[in-house]
């Protein structure tokens, strides 16, 4: 059967880590998948992809999905940065 992995971040440096450790290890691209917040890094989004990488972008919604997307985006403040320049784009 097997473990699925999700990776969930939008930090390249830890991105960088996880493809080396996949390469290192043998791990087949089946066996995890990128996961991202719709709007932040983009660009690494597509790069990933079009590597053949699993890639899930993912958009909060319901009724408390603002809380949870500030909430999200306030963990980590390089992650508001990210917004607003692929906001800009």
């Amino acid at each position: 059967m097997g473990i699925f992995c999700g990776i969930a971040t939008h930090d390249e440096a830890i991105v960088e880590e996880m493809l080396q450790f996949v390469r290192e290890r043998g791990v087949d691209r089946g066996a995890f998948e990128f996961q991202m917040l719709y709007g932040v890094r983009r660009d690494l989004q597509r790069r990933l992809a079009a590597q053949g990488f699993g890639v899930r972008v993912y958009v909060p919604f319901g009724t408390a999905w603002y809380p949870y997307f500030m909430r999200r985006l306030a963990e980590r403040p390089a992650n508001l940065v990210f917004l607003a320049k692929n906001l800009l784009r």
